[in-house]
């Protein structure tokens, strides 16, 4: 052979050796909700996950707000082009149990890929959310949250009230927010995500059904009551504080957040994982609290119940792609991964592995009320304040939105509001339970 000849196959034999190191990394589309500061902290994990090994690469897409994935995604599947991972909202977790073929269970991902995945390592309400009743785990929890309050402590020194001393209940909110008012606070409270905060946590809260069949947990046949007396008596005295300008309604998801960054509100009920974006953003004093109850019903408080969303693996992906997706999951397990997740956040740690990690290091003594959600969830659950789990949930709190927007606006009194919500709702409710029967 000539040495030209030589060359040129040496070359070639480069350029195809260097032609399989660049495909040796698997790609895995991750879609996800994550924006703002949340966002950087996705695409930072995951970029730190490829870091860490060559055979697989975690790709993070954002697919919009929850609904909005929640929709590209099962579009995706229909099409044949899902992403192998999906984020979806906790109210879409019987949704996705239900999409025969759509789904394949964490559980099975990872014995397949002979990766370590132990369900009891995970905080219990957060595992048992995401499990079915036969006792497999079918969804790897990823960012789970609670209904906290936030407050400014500023607005607090300037109405003359305790910096130290959030509002236990919701007789305090109102009276706190008259003497924030009075003070020149244009608005004393405010809440993202209604139908979360004011009437799933407010049910589980103060241990009371939002729906039967605990809350869906117990059978397909659950139906909404949402519409007792003391949920009824809540809305009333919101609405009460709506007309006096305490309470300022801005908006069906997250929106309001901007209101209490902005300063303009004092008070703000939300997600737990707010924080990360508060913290960065607010110019004042401010701390979490625990979500406040109303008073002299028995048993309150409770514990709140589950937020944010956890990491679904869609079915008709590569057999390599699941590997690179048990593997991803361990990376994301792990202690340090999980405190860093949770302290960065204020997502939950949803390893008990992470949350002593992160008691250890004295976090939590150096930014108090960090512990506030996780208090709020490992206390022992009940059957009605587990979670809740219904078909057509996303549907349902769309209608939940409408009927409590009509009660803002003065449009319906609050128990015809609630009626009309459990009524719609339980409509939504037959006809997916007919969808999963056929």
């Amino acid at each position: 052979m000539s040495f030209s000849r030589s060359v040129l196959k040496i070359a070639a034999l480069a350029a195809l050796a260097g032609s399989g190191s660049a495909q040796a990394a698997v790609e895995i589309q991750w879609w996800h909700s994550m924006e703002g500061a949340l966002n950087d902290k996705v695409n930072a994990i995951a970029g730190q996950f490829n870091a860490s090994q060559s055979d697989y690469k975690i790709v993070p897409v954002y697919k919009g707000q929850y609904d909005e994935s929640l929709a590209a995604g099962i579009a995706a599947f229909r099409s044949g082009n899902a992403p192998a991972i999906l984020q979806v909202f906790e109210v879409g977790t019987a949704t996705m149990m239900n999409a025969k073929g759509a789904i394949k269970p964490v559980a099975t991902v990872m014995k397949e890929a002979g990766e370590k995945f132990d369900p009891k390592a995970y905080i219990p309400a957060v595992a048992g959310y995401y499990t079915s009743n036969k006792g497999e785990m079918m969804s790897f929890p990823f960012n789970s949250s609670t209904t906290v309050m936030y407050y400014n402590k500023d607005a607090f020194k300037k109405a003359g009230l305790d910096p130290n001393k959030p509002p236990a209940t919701w007789q305090e909110v109102a009276t706190d927010s008259a003497k924030l008012k009075a003070a020149g606070v244009s608005c004393g409270y405010t809440t993202d995500w209604q139908s979360w905060v004011h009437l799933e946590s407010f049910s589980a809260w103060h241990n009371t059904l939002f729906a039967t069949e605990n809350n869906g947990f117990g059978g397909p046949g659950a139906r909404l009551v949402f519409n007792s007396p003391l949920h009824v008596k809540h809305i009333a005295n919101l609405l009460d504080m709506s007309q006096k300008g305490y309470f300022v309604y801005g908006g069906r998801k997250d929106e309001p957040k901007a209101k209490f960054i902005a300063g303009q509100c004092a008070m703000l009920t939300g997600s737990s994982a707010a924080l990360a974006n508060i913290r960065k953003n607010a110019k004042f004093d401010f701390t979490v609290a625990p979500l406040p109850y109303e008073q002299g019903v028995p048993g309150a408080p409770q514990n709140t119940i589950i937020g944010g969303a956890s990491l679904w693996v869609m079915g008709g992906r590569k057999p390599e792609e699941y590997k690179g997706v048990a593997k991803f999951f361990s990376y994301l397990s792990r202690p340090d991964v999980q405190a860093d997740w949770h302290q960065s956040t204020g997502y939950l740690p949803v390893t008990v592995a992470a949350y002593e990690l992160t008691k250890k290091s004295g976090y939590y003594d150096k930014n108090p009320g960090a512990d506030v959600a996780v208090k709020q969830m490992i206390v022992k659950t009940t059957e009605k304040s587990r979670g809740i789990r219904l078909g057509n949930f996303p549907q349902i709190r769309s209608v939940i939105d409408e009927e409590l927007e009509a009660v803002w606006s003065g449009k319906k009194q609050p128990k015809e509001a609630l009626d009309a919500a459990v009524a719609r709702g339980n409509e939504l409710l037959e006809r997916f339970q007919k969808t999963v029967r056929e």
